[in-house]
């Protein structure tokens, strides 16, 4: 059984940061790549960033590149989404997502087996 559990989010004014942590907890981290989506209301949830197995490849949705970092520690069990310049158009419910993979340098945007309940961000303008 794969647990993950995301924290971090809260309420900031426009241009300001936060980070976002989700630990995982079940199986070998190190064995996933790991991916962040988020999901505004009344809006499909959308991929935002993923990081390989070993953290050396990473993707971004093309609306947060530059302002967010994905990175991740595996010896904590743990992924990060550093977020900052932050905008109205980032409130969401962010998720993180767990997919079990082979090949080290991998990042996905789809196809994640796992995933936490989510942390709510909301960005005041």
């Amino acid at each position: 059984q794969v647990r993950l559990v995301e924290s971090g989010g809260g309420s900031v004014q426009a241009g300001g940061s936060l980070r976002l942590s989700c630990v995982v907890s079940g199986r070998t981290f190190s064995s996933y790549t790991m991916g962040w989506f988020r999901q505004a209301p009344g809006k499909e949830r959308e991929f935002v960033a993923s990081v390989s197995r070993v953290g050396r490849t990473k993707d971004y949705t093309d609306s947060v590149k530059g302002r967010f970092a994905i990175s991740r520690n595996n010896a904590q069990n743990t992924v990060f989404l550093q977020m900052d310049s932050l905008k109205p158009e980032d409130t969401a419910l962010y998720s993180c997502a767990a997919l079990e993979t082979v090949r080290l340098g991998e990042t996905t945007r789809a196809g994640y087996d796992f995933w936490g309940q989510g942390t709510q961000v909301t960005v005041s303008s």
